[in-house]
């Protein structure tokens, strides 16, 4: 009887519904901000410079991530494609973290170190001057837009006040050692030491 007044009572039943659901969540997360593997970095890992810092804010704006994912998944069919999959040590100084869940493009939690500069240079001005296949869009503004670095070290006192152990001395030094610098050294600069730290690791 008890049973059949909670389905009739909509709201009752809204109501139980997400104390459940609740109760169900907390068990499966906050497990985890006590385990060492989600919430300690991986051995080498180190923070973004400020200029991969300025290409990863770069590669937000130009929305790379709705079409690139950065997680490889522990398959063999992703592993053998990527390298090691992605663990999340990995990513603990990551705000926000980049894993995405859309493939138009291939992922590229491994692609530091996989082409040279000059071909991610070319990629980015014209996809298909070396994929001819590609579908993604050109972008030749970033050859031109260069950095003032106004913002760089308050992105990296932000970071630091969130865990990322940036030291006094990068943070004083952040404006000088991008000012200048063309958005396209600076994505380039991002994508190059992505994944670089696990990379070899099988």
């Amino acid at each position: 009887m008890k049973h059949e007044n909670v389905e009739k009572n909509i709201g009752l039943m809204i109501v139980l519904i997400l104390i459940v659901v609740s109760f169900g969540g907390l068990a499966e997360i906050v497990p985890l901000f006590f385990q060492k593997q989600t919430t300690e970095p991986v051995e080498g890992l180190k923070p973004l410079t400020a200029l991969e810092l300025e290409g990863r804010d770069i590669y937000i704006r130009e929305g790379c991530y709705v079409c690139h994912s950065q997680m490889v998944r522990p398959f063999r069919s992703e592993t053998e494609r990527y390298g090691h999959y992605s663990v999340a040590g990995e990513s603990v100084w990551n705000h926000p973290f980049q894993w995405g869940s859309k493939r138009t493009g291939p992922d590229l939690a491994r692609v530091g170190g996989r082409y040279s500069d000059d071909w991610h240079r070319a990629h980015l001005y014209n996809p298909r001057d070396v994929v001819p296949e590609s579908k993604m869009p050109s972008y030749p503004w970033l050859f031109t837009n260069t950095l003032d670095g106004s913002l760089t070290a308050k992105k990296l006192e932000t970071l630091r006040t969130l865990g990322v152990p940036y030291s006094d001395d990068d943070i004083a030094n952040a404006k000088a050692s991008v000012q200048g610098k063309t958005e396209i050294e600076a994505i380039v600069a991002y994508l190059q030491q992505l994944g670089t730290v696990l990379k070899d690791k099988r």
